[in-house]
């Protein structure tokens, strides 16, 4: 098994993009051991509806990254506590969803460090009743990983705050996430540890018993097409929200004016149909604003835009432009 050096990387884009790239460029019949570390981020399973697990205006105020991976299973948040690793094999059929496979020499790391871990239930690693691991995997011909994200001194509160989802309803095929009781593995140490001895102490166990020990760092030309699949996957919003199942909205409120009722369907990002109901009292007709948002992507700064020249008041009285905005792309009201 070879070792591969992030080089200290915290951006989950390119750390993800690190992953795929190892997965379908490095050889065949060799595995590979990747470790990293990422900046305040949610990642998104594949085939969930990211709208319907993150807390958008928390994420968007406190610069929290989004980023959708290849892997299913639920949504996760990673921060400068979490560390993540990724066992990259030739494809076995016998591994797939064999999470007790990849995940033996972390418990068995975990419990050398007085941490009484098991892995329970299909790809959960827990300490009594408390999860401080998930896994998932994905595979494609050839090649597979099998990664998954160690709490280790995670920030919970933010956990909470970013997962809170503030718009309820929609309903989409997505694969929702299952919320369990997590805990660090901080809390369940005989004694204190920095993230970086942890880490060194589970990569002592990997290797424990393996005779040829090899780190390598990456070329400048692979480097550079990480970078690539970076920027043209990783960092898109077509990958990252686009990507999300479809989906249907129910947004509605009460004005002074009357009730608007607002029902849109969404496949892959964008806004396939939408029509507006209520008994308002407006004298332009509210076909040409469903117009005007149908064929847009589902996205705040695109519906602000495409509604920035139409005066709202005109369509329903005295509700303003920010108001109607936040109806179709805001939080639930408490």
């Amino acid at each position: 098994m070879v070792f591969i050096e992030n080089e200290g990387i915290n951006d989950p884009h390119l750390n993800l993009a690190l992953e795929e790239y190892i997965l379908r460029n490095f050889d065949r019949g060799e595995d590979y051991l990747l470790f990293y570390i990422n900046e305040p981020s949610i990642i998104i399973g594949r085939n969930q509806n990211t709208l319907e697990e993150i807390n958008q205006s928390y994420t968007e105020e406190n610069g929290v990254h989004i980023v959708r991976r290849i892997s299913g299973g639920g949504a996760v948040y990673h921060d400068l506590g979490n560390l993540n690793f990724s066992f990259i094999t030739d494809y076995d059929n016998t591994k797939l969803n064999n999470f007790r496979n990849f995940t033996s020499p972390v418990v068995k790391a975990l419990n050398g460090m007085g941490v009484k871990a098991e892995l329970k239930g299909r790809n959960d690693i827990l300490v009594g009743d408390k999860k401080i691991s998930g896994n998932a995997q994905f595979s494609s011909v050839k090649r597979m990983f099998s990664h998954g994200t160690l709490l280790f001194d995670c920030d919970l509160n933010e956990v909470q705050k970013t997962l809170n989802v503030k718009m309820s309803k929609i309903q989409s095929k997505g694969h929702k996430s299952v919320r369990s009781r997590v805990a660090n593995i901080t809390e369940f140490l005989p004694e204190p540890m920095e993230i970086q001895s942890f880490r060194k102490k589970i990569i002592e166990e990997v290797y424990r018993e393996q005779e040829n020990f090899k780190t390598y760092h990456l070329t400048e030309e692979e480097w550079d097409g990480v970078k690539k699949l970076k920027a043209e996957k990783y960092d898109q919003w077509d990958w990252n929200y686009g990507k999300s199942p479809k989906f249907n909205i129910h947004r509605t409120k009460r004005f002074a004016v009357g009730e608007i009722d607002i029902r849109i369907f969404v496949e892959k990002g964008t806004i396939k149909s939408i029509k507006i109901y209520g008994d308002f009292f407006g004298k332009e007709p509210v076909e040409n604003i469903e117009e005007v948002l149908t064929g847009k992507r589902y996205d705040l700064a695109e519906i602000t835009t495409a509604l920035a020249p139409i005066a709202v008041k005109d369509y329903f009285g005295n509700v303003d432009q920010q108001e109607f905005i936040d109806l179709l792309y805001g939080e639930d009201e408490v």
